[in-house]
């Protein structure tokens, strides 16, 4: 469990709000949702769309033309297993967040290369993968070991 400073716990639940108001993306997977990294560096809150189905898996994030900063989407795997991505018809270089069923981020692949149809491999078993625009783990200071709050996670 992530302990939140109450200020926190209230701009989640602001930015929880928002984000049940928003409409799915043009071609997007379906489902938007918050999701919270805690690490050194603090607690960072991105507005998330699901990935779930075999068809939002493979479309991904690929055509969009922009990715804004604090949003992403989060590939659900449903088990741990061993996740191999590319960034074919991606336009937006990305970063890419290996995270485990308990939550934990076993892997960052930093700065992929738009366009690109070099594997990009999990390093081992992962539920999911976040993806977001590239810098933001350097930039916030995220990296393997942090703690990812996420109803997919257990929080065991």
């Amino acid at each position: 469990m992530i302990r939140r400073h109450p200020f926190l716990a209230a701009l989640s639940l602001l930015a929880a709000a928002f984000a049940l108001t928003l409409a799915a993306t043009p071609g997007g997977a379906a489902e938007r949702q918050i999701l919270e990294i805690a690490g050194r560096t603090g607690v960072h809150v991105f507005s998330v769309e699901l990935a779930v189905t075999d068809a939002e898996r493979a479309q991904g994030l690929m055509y969009r033309k922009q990715l804004p900063e604090g949003e992403g989407m989060l590939f659900d795997f449903k088990r741990d297993e061993n996740v191999a991505m590319w960034m074919k018809n991606t336009y937006v270089p990305l970063d890419m967040i290996f995270i485990t069923a308990d939550g934990r981020i076993q892997r960052i692949a930093e700065n992929t290369v738009p366009m690109s149809e070099k594997i990009i491999s999990s390093g081992g078993p992962v539920r999911a993968v976040l993806e977001v625009v590239a810098g933001t783990a350097r930039k916030l200071g995220i990296a393997a070991g942090d703690r990812v709050g996420h109803p997919m996670f257990s929080t065991r």
